[in-house]
């Protein structure tokens, strides 16, 4: 039976792109001394404060066209390179363990180098994997009610991808994953004492995971990041002063303290933290509030979706921008511990930018399929 096509969801978006535009901003904002230290030279000692912003401007134009191409392409056709793309998503995840092709940056592998072109191959994984995920369980139908038949398959597919990028080594987008493949066989219909199950098996095995390294068991220090001021708890010590400092309305756009260097990684994991400087608890409640519409439309979405498969698309989807910012959030805010996740459309940075745009123009071509 042919679907009924109508225009695409406009308050998602509109949402996306006001979150787009702030986070030009901000990472102008945030970027300006990172920019001047690294484009400074003898003849210019001062440098140019654009630099990062410059660069962000063309990953959100290829993020655009990615958006742009994912939207006009029926989702139909995506569920047909569902097994091609986790086949190549796994094997380009394997590529980053190999000499001469991988990039290390910050102590961790997780990234893919050919010449001028550097990207992560655990943003594609998001995508893939919910792609591939959404096929498998809407082609199962009930059987997700089934541990043996119905979830094992799918636990074993997130398990493989899990297991290479914490290869890298990377927790922060291996929760990430988790979080996604969790909503999706929830949305699937899984049963409550399965989901309760392994939903207890994830949690113990993230907490072995963090008392298996000891950089990642210091990262407990976000519980009184004082008792260790000038290392482990630095971070979060100044992102504290940035929240604290900015009070109700800011101290003003571009007026940070914060991101002269006592912050660090301002324009990209702790933007938020410059965002609650310069515009104070108004900035951050705005930002929060535009996620949680994005997440309503996208839920919306996939309630309103003309079949299984579309409907466990919309919701892996949203459930992919939503866990990110929810991770994000929290990080800034010493909830939970620095994991590395940067805050979606906002933070600086190009993989992640591309594939969550190019994830949105997914949402957005199911929503001219969804039931008005």
């Amino acid at each position: 039976m042919k679907r009924r096509k109508h225009a695409p969801d406009f308050v998602l978006l509109v949402t996306t792109l006001l979150l787009l535009a702030i986070g030009i901003v901000m990472v102008y904002s945030a970027s300006e001394y990172e920019s001047r230290k690294v484009t400074r030279t003898a003849e210019n000692p001062e440098g140019y404060n654009y630099f990062v912003v410059r660069r962000q401007l063309i990953w959100i134009a290829l993020g655009l066209v990615a958006m742009y191409v994912g939207s006009k392409i029926n989702y139909w056709y995506l569920a047909r390179l569902a097994k091609f793309g986790y086949i190549m998503t796994v094997i380009l995840l394997i590529m980053v363990k190999i000499p001469g092709l991988g990039v290390s940056r910050y102590g961790a592998t997780r990234w893919l180098g050919f010449g001028n072109i550097v990207f992560q191959p655990s943003e594609i994984a998001k995508l893939t994997l919910t792609l591939f995920l959404a096929r498998w369980l809407a082609m199962r139908g009930d059987q997700v009610k089934s541990f043996s038949k119905g979830l094992v398959p799918p636990i074993l597919f997130t398990g493989l991808i899990c297991g290479l990028i914490m290869l890298q080594p990377d927790l922060g987008t291996t929760i990430s994953v988790l979080a996604i493949a969790a909503v999706l066989i929830f949305v699937a219909g899984a049963q409550w004492k399965h989901i309760f199950v392994l939903g207890s098996g994830a949690i113990l095995g993230i907490i072995g995971l963090i008392f298996s390294a000891d950089y990642r068991s210091d990262r407990l220090s976000f519980l009184n990041p004082w008792a260790d001021p000038l290392a482990s708890g630095h971070q979060l010590i100044q992102s504290y002063y940035a929240l604290g400092s900015g009070g109700l309305f800011g101290r003003g756009l571009a007026q940070s303290i914060q991101k002269r260097f006592y912050l660090p990684f301002p324009h990209t994991d702790f933007i938020l933290a410059i965002i609650g400087e310069e515009l104070g608890f108004l900035g951050t409640s705005i930002i929060c509030v535009l996620f949680a519409v994005f997440v309503w439309r996208g839920f919306k979405i996939a309630m309103s979706a003309p079949d299984s498969f579309a409907s466990l698309l919309a919701s892996g989807m949203t459930a992919m921008v939503g866990t990110q910012a929810v991770i994000n959030i929290a990080v800034v805010t010493g909830s939970i511990p620095t994991t590395g996740i940067p805050l979606p459309l906002i933070s600086a940075g190009g993989s992640s930018l591309i594939f969550t745009l190019g994830a949105i123009g997914v949402l957005l071509n199911i929503s001219k399929y969804a039931h008005e």
